[in-house]
């Protein structure tokens, strides 16, 4: 490759400069910073930048959001400690989902195959009851689907089908996911 060719003036993440910049000191002093603790200010603060956010979202300490106009979350999704929310580009985060400590949403690459490392930047869609494991990774253009689980320290780098456990690097399917909602028999009892 050829760092010096490389060009990046076609993408727009949105938003004018400074917002860009307010977003920056934000972000800095009130999500990555691990001494502030208050989610229901930071969904205030987010809702602020333009992200769609849900109600009961609870938003952990050092979480680092690019973008906020390019975030949606649904009602009570937890996003943990340390996430990278990565948003070059939409993440779409369901309702009732889980993205623990660590995970990585990572919409942005670049094309190894071209001499000007030209940015790849593709949206990360992520179903309602999806569980994103600690220290897992969600590549561009992902859809994880309801209900799926990507386990601890895995890689999606394929869609993920719903009620699945996907595990490993790449992540493969492991097995059928079956929720409590799934065992209630007709008399209410748990099968």
């Amino acid at each position: 490759m050829n760092l010096k060719k490389y060009n990046n003036d076609w993408f727009n993440p949105g938003g004018n400069a400074i917002k860009r910049v307010l977003w920056y000191f934000t972000n800095a002093l009130f999500f990555t910073n691990h001494l502030f603790p208050i989610s229901k200010l930071k969904v205030i603060l987010l809702r602020l930048f333009g992200a769609k956010v849900g109600i009961c979202v609870n938003i952990k300490p050092a979480v680092n959001i690019k973008y906020p106009w390019n975030l949606k979350i649904g009602d009570y999704s937890w996003i943990g400690e340390e996430v990278w929310i990565d948003n070059l580009v939409p993440v779409s985060i369901g309702s009732n989902c889980c993205i623990s400590q660590g995970a990585l949403l990572l919409c942005g690459n670049h094309n190894y195959k071209m001499d000007t490392f030209d940015l790849i930047a593709k949206p990360i869609n992520i179903e309602d009851g999806v569980w994103i494991g600690a220290k897992s990774v969600v590549c561009p253009g992902i859809t994880a689907h309801a209900d799926s689980i990507l386990t601890v320290g895995s890689v999606a780098t394929t869609d993920l089908l719903s009620n699945t456990i996907y595990q490993g690097i790449p992540a493969s399917a492991k097995r059928e996911r079956t929720s409590p909602k799934q065992k209630i028999c007709k008399t209410g009892l748990i099968k």
